[in-house]
């Protein structure tokens, strides 16, 4: 006989979710890296083709010059651009779909608006928005949930959503 036991996962009740504390500093940022890791893939990925396909119709698209490589203009705006475009895509669709990019799945929260429904496309660009001076400001915005009365981060107070931690038992989707 086995001694482990084993989770039955279900699916939350709405006075549930309701009653589901705040996600803490810790769990948000170790999502975040699960995250980074995944977003990071696709930005190598989308950065091969756009050099792929910018070398197609450009000659010199990276010069060494004095030294210092020296990359063509155009291709460091579509680069910029991509980055940022495909990022709000990533957390806006898993956002807008269960409320949990995957490293949220694997650390047990999950992002709602304050009403508990989940976040449509204009609340989710304005937290994503939000969260990059949130988090590249020493992450003052992060750790503003250990003052705000919800323990809520500045991103979230924003945009009028929240960050959950998920019971064991709960199941991801």
């Amino acid at each position: 006989m086995s001694s482990k036991k084993k989770i039955v996962r279900r699916l939350l009740s709405e006075a549930e979710i309701a009653r589901l504390p705040r996600a803490g500093l810790l769990r948000r940022l170790a999502a975040l890296l699960y995250d980074m890791f995944l977003v990071f893939a696709m930005w190598m990925i989308l950065g091969f083709i756009l050099l792929f396909v910018f070398g197609l119709f450009a000659d010199n698209t990276s010069e060494l010059v004095d030294g210092r490589v020296q990359t063509h203009p155009v291709l460091s705006l579509l680069t910029l651009a991509m980055m940022v475009t495909s990022a709000a895509s990533f957390y806006l669709w898993f956002w807008q779909r269960t409320g949990q990019t995957l490293g949220m799945i694997a650390w047990r929260i999950k992002a709602l608006r304050t009403d508990n429904q989940s976040i449509p496309p204009k609340q989710g660009l304005i937290r994503f928005v939000a969260a990059w001076p949130a988090f590249w400001l020493g992450g003052l915005g992060y750790f503003w949930l250990y003052v705000d009365k919800n323990h809520d981060a500045v991103h979230e107070r924003m945009s009028g959503t929240k960050t959950v931690l998920l019971p064991k038992d709960a199941r991801p989707f």
